[in-house]
């Protein structure tokens, strides 16, 4: 019986992470999680990984409907949840996060900060085409807003002992992707971002650490996995040959953000199947 469940986990992953979910350990039991961008993809995997773990998650989008369902997902796995709409480019909807998670009684603080929101690539080409809007548009949500975001949550952790901020990037950010060059540049600043923060937010017993996923399955990637011959170059970088999932990144962001990684920070995880990843 045993020699066929281990069968089932190795020939079938995704189902394997079903069945040990039923396990995982909660010891995220009283802290509260923001995520951004947190109703689809790899932000609601993290929601799940966190809220599984016992956390009060917080998720946010830019639109009620999707706020609305990811709520309704969540509650009905028995994770404990609240949400909002929310476009972190814009610093009354920041404030609005922060104000909301810190008013709210069975929330009353912050713990974890899970900055996941970027800005879809809002033009595909050389990177000497670019223009000025598409670089203050890209750099404003992906990089600034997660040091704003960090920045105000910094007090709030502090009066609860500390916290974990966790900062999504990309591989992307060690290899700029054809055509996508200032949505890269953008990623690659967040692993600068990381390591800048982390000496300061140490003093407070904050940490932060950064996830860099490969190319994983998500309504966010589809023009990188929907065409074959794309993929399938992709796939030849990896040495895991297949797409990874949402819930591949939401384990990681969870794992760090726990007492499991209290010796953890500044660093940057890779998560792709084993493509190569250096600057």
């Amino acid at each position: 019986m045993l020699k066929a469940v281990t069968r089932c986990l190795w020939s079938n992953p995704v189902a394997g992470r079903r069945m040990m979910s039923h396990h995982v350990p909660q010891n995220l039991s009283g802290k509260v999680a923001i995520v951004t961008a947190s109703t689809d993809g790899i932000g609601l995997a993290a929601a799940e990984a966190l809220g599984r773990r016992g956390a009060h998650v917080v998720v946010s989008s830019r639109r009620q409907a999707n706020v609305d369902k990811a709520v309704s997902l969540l509650r009905s796995k028995d994770i404990k949840v609240i949400g909002t709409t929310c476009n972190v480019g814009k610093a009354e909807d920041r404030d609005k996060l922060i104000n909301m998670v810190r008013n709210i009684e069975q929330c009353g603080g912050v713990d974890i900060l899970v900055s996941n929101a970027a800005c879809e690539p809002v033009c595909f080409g050389n990177i000497l085409e670019s223009t000025e809007e598409v670089w203050d548009k890209i750099l404003g949500v992906n990089v600034k807003a997660s040091f704003l975001l960090t920045k105000l949550v910094v007090p709030h952790m502090e009066k609860r002992g500390g916290g974990s901020v966790v900062i999504v990037s990309s591989v992307a950010g060690y290899q700029p992707m054809q055509g996508l060059g200032p949505y890269s540049v953008s990623k690659t600043a967040l692993l600068g971002l990381t390591r800048a923060l982390a000496p300061d937010l140490a003093h407070s017993n904050i940490r932060i650490n950064c996830v860099a996923p490969g190319i994983i399955k998500t309504r966010f990637s589809a023009a990188l996995w929907e065409n074959e011959g794309v993929l399938e170059e992709f796939l030849k970088q990896t040495s895991i040959k297949r797409l990874g999932q949402p819930e591949d990144i939401g384990v990681v962001i969870a794992f760090l953000c726990s007492d499991e990684a209290s010796y953890i920070t500044g660093e940057t995880i890779t998560v792709t199947g084993g493509m190569n990843c250096r600057l």
